[in-house]
C-alpha cells in the first residue's frame, strides 16, 4: 500500500500560509508563491537585524556630534581624548546624557578637555 503524504503537507502548507497572512493578492493565497515571500520576508527581517544596530549607533554619533559643536570640540577629538582618560562610556550612553541630562553632558566634556 502506497503512503502519501496527504495529512504532512497540508501541516506544511498551513504554516506557511500562516506566515503569510496579509500579504497582497497571491502572496497570501498560494502556496508556491506564498513560500517564495515568506522566505524573502525571513532574509529582510535577517538583513533588517543587522541594519538596525548599524543605523542605531550612527545616530548616536550624530547626536553626539551635534552637541558637541555647542561645546566646540570635534567628535573625533572627543572620542580619543576618552580614550586616553580611560572613560568606558558608549555611544549610546553618551548620547543619552547629551540629550536628557545636558549639565552632565558638559561636565563630561570638561573632563575631558
Amino acid at each position: 500500500m502506497r503512503i502519501k503524504t496527504g495529512t504532512v503537507r497540508r501541516k506544511r502548507h498551513k504554516k506557511i500560509l500562516k506566515l503569510a497572512k496579509g500579504y497582497w493578492m497571491k502572496r497570501s493565497k498560494l502556496f508556491t508563491v506564498a513560500n517564495q515571500a515568506v522566505l524573502h520576508a525571513g532574509q529582510y527581517a535577517f538583513h533588517g537585524r543587522k541594519r538596525k544596530k548599524r543605523d542605531l549607533r550612527r545616530l548616536w554619533i550624530m547626536r553626539l556630534n551635534a552637541s558637541l559643536k555647542t561645546h566646540d570640540v570635534k567628535y573625533s577629538v572627543f572620542i580619543n581624548q576618552l580614550k586616553k582618560k580611560k572613560v568606558d562610556l558608549n555611544r549610546k550612553v553618551m548620547s543619552e546624557l547629551a540629550l536628557k541630562d545636558p549639565s552632565a553632558f558638559k561636565k563630561l566634556v570638561d573632563f575631558v578637555k
